[in-house]
This record gives C-alpha cells, structure tokens and sequence, in this order.
C-alpha cells in the first residue's frame, strides 16, 4: 500500500487499513511514560500549585510547575464495569486528553536557566523529574535545525513534543497515526495555555530539521520522532520568525558536530510488532533542507448560507485553571441531557474562539485557529435556539442557521461503536479542514500538522467546557463520508477531522486520586 492510499484509508476506510485478524495483548502493553535508566535526574518541585503565577525571572520551580500542569500524572483511577473486581482496570491520567489514556507523546527540554546546568533533558512524567541526555550548550544547534528563525539566546526554554510509535500502535495498529498527531496536539494546546498563566512568551514550530533534532535528543527514528518544537522566553520583544539565511543546510551537516546517544530506556513490552507504515510515513514526513518551506496564505472563508443569528454579548470568562484541568475527563456513555442557557453557548463559543490565536511558523504569526480549522455544530434542548446545525462567523460572532432539525440519531448512526450515547447530549461539534491535509503546501507533513491544529483548538474547547461545568468526548471513530454530508462539507473541500460532544454528566463509578500534595 502507497502511503497516498494508506492516508486515504486511513481517513475514510480505517477498516482496511487494521488486519483483521489484530489482537491488543493488553499483557505485553507498554508503559504509558518512558524510563531512561542510569542517568542522572533532577527531582521537580512536587506540589501542584492551585494558583499559577507569572514569573518574572525564570526558575526551575516556574520550569516544574509549568511541566506539572501540562503533563504531569496527576491521577491514578480504577474502574469496575462488573461487580468481578478481576475484571477492572487502572489508568494513569494526566490533565490532556489522550486516546484510550495511552498518551504516546514525550516531552523533551533543552533548559538554559541560571544556576542550572544548561543541556538536553527528558521529562519523566511517572517522577516528575528531568533526566538529563546531555551537557552543554547547544544554541548554535538549535537554531541552525530550526532555520535560524528563532533567537534561542532570547529563551530559558525549548520543548520537543515527540512520538513514540508502540506506545499506542500496540492497540490501534495503523489507526494510532492520527491519535498520535491529535494527542500532540492537545498537549501543545495545554502547553500554550499554561505559558499564557505563567506570562511565557511561547511559539510553536511545525517546520525543522527532523533527524538533527531527533539526533540531538538521542532518539531512534524508528521509533520515536519529534513533531514540533516550543520554546519559552520571558523576552516580549523577541522576534519568531526570522527569514532563512541558509535554505540549503542539511540535517547531516549538523549531526556530524554531535556523537550520537546510546541510552537505555525501559518499555515493559516483551514482543514490539512491526508498524512499517508508520515508519515509511515519518520518513517522508522529514524536512530535509528549509528550501521547501512555504508560509500558509489561505484563509478558510465562512460561505454557508442561512439567516444569521445574533449571540448575546457575553464577558470574558474568568475561572479557577487548576479546577477546569482537574474536572477535563471525557464522559462517555455518563452524559445526561439538561437545559443548556443560550449564554452559556455564547461564553463557550466566545472564549473558545477569542482565545484561539497562537504563534506559530505555518503563517509566521498570531493568527487564529480558525482560520485554517473549523467549527459546525449541532443543538438539542438549548433554550433560547431552535434544534439545528449552526457554524459561528468568527469576524462577527453570530450563528449562521444552517439547517433545523434533530440530528441525534444520524449522529448516532454514523459512530462506529456505541461509546457515547447521542441522545444525551446538547452539543455535538465537528471540527473540518481542507480535505487535501496541505499536501501540495507541506507535503505528508501537512497531515499531521493539520491534525494538530486540530487537537490545539479541540483542547480550547475542553477547558472552556469544563470550566462551565461540562466536559466534552472527543471522538475520531465515526464513518467520515457520513459525517460530511450531514455536515455539508463537501461543497467546501473539507473534511471531519474529529468529532466532540459536549454536555452535562454524571459521576463516572471509579476510583480516583491524586498523586500529589
């Protein structure tokens, strides 16, 4: 299978893209977190602060509180479907959502801050500590791999977010492709709003010289890879997105300056099992010289039809961040229908979309999420509007009505399992982007950069639901052609790229507690 086929099954077929005859060994799985062993750490700073304050000069208590919230285990759960207590399961969850709580992304830094030694450290979320990978200074590295854009001597900070192929390819065989560029996504959207708390000056880049990254941290491309880069400064003046100077520099120019790592790390699975697929595509993922970047002009223009609707004006919302993260789960079958207010529709469409501008290289500014990635919905029992399907104008912020009607059972009828129980639920929304996943711009990195812009503004979404007392369920396994045309999307050249419904629920029958003070 070409890699054009497999994206397309992957997409619109995912049945043929599993062997049919795939079974989980949920006895070999992996951990969800990764073990270096031997090396030197450094503890961080255990407690969770409820309240994060703005630093105003980096210190490795803002560096540990900043990783706490983003990615720390915060929570161990049990469940018991059955009254057999044999048959029930733990998670290990932290404050981003993750398919099935696998979380196959790691968090690397690279830390330049004073009285610290300045290197290469991985964040073992299972201690919440660092490991340090290596000594040194490696500004010259860093922003050569990323096209001298960025001003790293300006930063106290970078954070790598990168993939760990068997981490969730052990459940989801290929399918875990687009889960692992959802779920980097969603960490990258926690990152964001956390560095927002912590008055951090952060920028995300989709575009660098992957094996020169990937060979800085030490890591095995087949097996692990970095999908995007953070880094962090207190400077407000600093400048991004500086033009390339040198378009022609390689990866293996820069390589050759560093040994290579030899680390041991523990994966607790005994047999890992092939994923060639998802190898041949990270391969033709690379970048191998910055001569191909391009800067992302289009705009994604609002063209359905329909009467407007006006939202009532709402204040910008104000809650406690620690309880919304802490409170983020994702439902399930707990959903229960009750009355949702116009006003709170209008607070969770407002914040979601004000505040969903971010730095970032594809357009090289602060342009918003919803330009490149948007938003339908439909409605049940909200008082104040008419059941239907709605899109936001994001320039003037009112409802275009696209069609009336209950679309609950159609929504039911397309999810490939019964994991959520439609009826249930007020709002169910469906995030589309352009159907050709910025191939012709960006290559097959196009598609996993897409998805995380995806999992960036879904995560917006789940924070503002949560702090207005629901929570959301992201949902990637239902039938794409069906959602479409529900949806209406073909006329446009989107696509469904994930599926959330949003409503009030009970209390899920499990144990659950924190893992620190």
């Amino acid at each position: 299978m070409n890699l054009d086929e497999f994206l397309y099954k992957l997409h619109y077929e995912t049945d043929q893209i599993t062997p049919p005859d795939w079974e989980v060994n949920w006895e070999d799985a992996p951990l969800p977190y990764k073990l270096y062993e031997g090396l030197p750490v450094i503890q961080l700073d255990s407690a969770l602060p409820v309240s994060l304050s703005q630093a105003n000069k980096p210190t490795l208590a803002d560096l540990s509180h900043f990783l706490s919230y983003s990615y720390r285990i915060t929570q161990i759960s049990q469940t018991f479907p059955t009254n057999d207590a044999s048959k029930s399961w733990t998670t290990y969850r932290r404050f981003v959502p993750s398919g099935g709580a696998l979380y196959p992304n790691e968090l690397y830094l690279y830390v330049r801050l004073e009285d610290f030694p300045t290197g290469i450290y991985h964040y073992d979320a299972a201690h919440h500590r660092l490991v340090c990978l290596r000594k040194g200074n490696f500004d010259s590295y860093l922003k050569r791999a990323l096209g001298e854009r960025c001003d790293i001597t300006s930063c106290f900070a970078a954070v790598f977010i990168s993939t760990f192929f068997w981490k969730n390819f052990f459940k989801y065989n290929n399918f875990s492709y687009r889960l692992q560029s959802l779920d980097a996504g969603f960490l990258i959207g926690q990152m964001l709003e956390v560095g927002k708390r912590k008055g951090f000056e952060t920028g995300v880049y989709y575009h660098f010289l992957d094996s020169a990254i990937n060979h800085l941290l030490g890591l095995d491309e087949c097996e692990e890879s970095v999908y995007a880069v953070m880094p962090l400064s207190l400077a407000h003046n600093m400048k991004w997105f500086n033009p390339i100077t040198d378009d022609m520099i390689t990866s293996e120019q820069i390589s050759n300056e560093l040994k290579p790592l030899r680390h041991k790390h523990y994966v607790r699975s005994k047999e890992i099992r092939p994923y060639p697929m998802l190898i041949n595509l990270n391969s033709a993922c690379k970048l191998q010289s910055f001569s191909s970047i391009k800067v992302f002009s289009e705009d994604f223009k609002n063209e359905a039809d329909g009467p407007v609707l006006k939202l009532p004006s709402s204040e910008p919302l104000s809650y406690p961040f620690h309880s919304a993260c802490a409170k983020r789960y994702s439902p399930g079958l707990d959903f229960v229908l009750k009355p949702l207010t116009i006003n709170t529709l209008a607070s969770l469409l407002k914040e979601t979309v004000e505040t969903s501008s971010y730095r970032n290289d594809l357009a090289q500014g602060m342009e918003s999420l919803t330009s490149r990635i948007a938003m339908r919905f439909t409605t049940n029992s909200v008082d104040g509007l008419q059941n239907g399907m709605y899109e936001l104008d994001r320039y003037s912020f009112q409802l275009k009505q696209l069609k009336l009607g209950d679309f609950r059972t159609a929504l039911q009828d397309g999810l490939l399992s019964d994991f959520v129980n439609m009826p249930q639920i007020p709002l169910s929304f469906n995030i589309s982007g352009r159907n050709d996943h910025y191939r012709k711009m960006f290559g097959y990195r196009g598609h996993r950069i897409q998805h995380m812009e995806v999992g960036i503004l879904s995560h917006k979404l789940l924070i503002v639901a949560s702090a207005l007392n629901m929570n959301g369920h992201p949902i990637l396994g239902f039938d794409v052609p069906w959602y479409n045309e529900i949806f209406n999307l073909q006329q446009s050249g989107r696509t469904s790229l994930l599926q959330i419904p949003i409503g009030y629920y009970r209390t899920h029958p499990r144990l659950q507690g924190r893992l620190h003070s």
